[in-house]
Order: structure tokens, then C-alpha cells, then sequence
């Protein structure tokens, strides 16, 4: 048996690091959704900042379902 270590490193890293982008990804989409709650609670924050909030969140959320979808498909296909 002979292990290609070069290739096991590349896979460990480049999961690795889409691992900690994707959770930063989903950080930033929780930070956004308690800024707009945050914003919207206080009444100091302008209709426009609440929406861009929630439209930064939303954002967020939808490129993490997709990174997941790529993923399964990946398995799958």
C-alpha cells in the first residue's frame, strides 16, 4: 500500500479552509440578522440600514446552502 501524502495534505487543507470559510460565512449571516433585530428593536436605525442587514444575512445564508448543495453534489455526481 502507498499513501500519496502531497494529495492527502492538498485535501486536508483545501478542507480545512472551506470549512473555516463556511462557518465564518454563516457567522456573518448571524451577525447580520442581530444587527437588523438590534437596529429595528432600538428605533435609532434608518429603514435602509435594517434592510441592508437583512439583505447581508440573507446573502450569506444563501451562499452557505449553496456551498452545501455544491458539496452534495460533488458526493452524488
Amino acid at each position: 500500500m502507498n499513501i500519496d501524502w502531497a494529495a492527502l495534505g492538498s485535501v486536508f487543507g483545501v478542507s480545512l479552509a472551506v470549512t473555516v470559510a463556511l462557518v465564518g460565512l454563516f457567522t456573518l449571516g448571524i451577525i447580520g440578522l442581530s444587527k437588523q433585530e438590534t437596529a429595528a428593536a432600538s428605533g435609532s436605525g434608518s429603514g435602509g440600514s435594517v434592510a441592508l442587514a437583512r439583505t447581508g444575512a440573507y446573502a450569506c445564508f444563501a451562499l452557505c446552502a449553496a456551498a452545501v448543495a455544491y458539496g452534495i453534489y460533488l458526493i452524488v455526481a
